[in-house]
């Protein structure tokens, strides 16, 4: 466990949350099972494809917006609902939702921002779990724009954001040309 030590954040990082082979299963598992989606995205007035796939599973039924993007939430599978109860027995919360994002490769991306959409709350727990290939998570406060860090997501990590985080810090995985393979990040929040 790593208790990130960065300014107006309670951020910690969880480099073996889940063992390599179980990591590995539910790669699999969720990359043939999941139905992916490319949704478009407007940037700058222009519409463009996302650049990663997507999609959103829940208990609750309730909708999350983001970036001019509505999803329905299809309901937890048991992979989703096995990496949740160790993520709650963890942290004490209860997520509800939970969204999944497919980087197909180094081209595939998340530009930045903050999860501090309406539906999440006031100061919402994003508890991020990486499978697959590693990526470079970049953080930058949104004040104190020289205040800045990165650290690199593993396979089978845990990545806790809580507390007034997303009030104060934009992240993001950035392109890369480096040749690198698919990585899928499950993003569980409590939609209220």
């Amino acid at each position: 466990m790593l208790k990130l030590q960065l300014r107006d954040s309670d951020i910690t990082y969880f480099s073996d949350f889940l063992d390599r082979e179980k990591a590995s299963a539910y790669f699999d598992m969720l990359k043939s099972s999941v139905p992916w989606r490319q949704d478009e995205i407007r940037v700058y007035g222009k519409i463009y494809p996302q650049p990663r796939l997507t999609a959103l599973f829940g208990n609750n039924n309730r909708s999350y917006s983001y970036s001019g993007i509505l999803m329905n939430p299809l309901p937890f599978n048991e992979t989703l609902l096995d990496v949740r109860e160790k993520i709650s027995s963890l942290t004490d919360v209860e997520f509800t939702t939970c969204l999944l994002n497919l980087y197909r490769d180094g081209k595939d991306s998340n530009g930045w921002h903050s999860d501090d959409e309406k539906e999440l709350g006031k100061n919402p727990v994003i508890a991020s779990v990486s499978l697959g290939h590693e990526r470079y998570f970049h953080l930058r406060h949104k004040k104190l724009k020289h205040l800045k860090h990165k650290i690199l997501l593993e396979h089978g990590s845990l990545l806790l954001m809580s507390g007034e985080t997303q009030h104060f810090w934009h992240h993001q995985i950035a392109k890369t040309k480096k040749p690198i393979g698919e990585r899928i990040n499950l993003t569980f929040r409590v939609i209220t």
